[in-house]
């Protein structure tokens, strides 16, 4: 019984085998697999940005950093603030005056938030403007410029949870 069963799936097997090769391709080399490969041309230059969007990241730039300026002018009052507030209760005069000096120092740091923001934006029209052919470079002078204003709005970020860490929470 076993005999037949082998006998059958050998039969099988050897059917499958013997069929002509009609309808698979030749393995062979083909002729343009040994044809001469044609030099490939570099890639093209980067183009450079046009003056314009220069002057747009540039003038965001600019924003981003007189946002760190007045950051960092506002800070100390802040920080003195909340070192007075640690540990008072919340709605008292030393918490209210802290919650003041806080809300000033975010209000310093809008030309940077607002100038990481303007970027991203600038940052995502150039790239699809890149994408649909109708603009040539500049989205890597904006990701640098975007670098830097977000390591910017980060640090302030994290001075501010700092800050506000240190005030009892309502």
């Amino acid at each position: 019984m076993i005999a037949r069963r082998l006998l059958t799936s050998i039969a099988l097997f050897l059917s499958g085998c013997a069929g002509t090769q009609q309808g698979y391709p030749s393995l062979a080399k083909r002729a343009i697999e040994g044809a001469p490969m044609a030099e490939v041309a570099p890639p093209p230059a980067p183009a450079t940005p046009d003056a314009a969007l220069k002057a747009q990241v540039e003038k965001l730039s600019v924003q981003a950093q007189a946002g760190r300026t007045a950051f960092d002018q506002a800070y100390p009052a802040a920080d003195r603030a909340t070192q007075a507030a640690r540990g008072a209760a919340v709605s008292s005069d030393a918490w209210v005056a802290a919650q003041v000096t806080i809300s000033t120092l975010e209000t310093a740091r809008n030309d940077s938030v607002s100038a990481l923001a303007s970027l991203d934006t600038l940052y995502v029209e150039r790239s699809n403007a890149i994408a649909e052919g109708k603009e040539q470079g500049g989205a890597d002078e904006i990701d640098a410029a975007r670098a830097t204003a977000l390591t910017i709005v980060d640090g302030q970020n994290d001075r501010l949870d700092a800050l506000k860490g240190r005030l009892a929470q309502p």
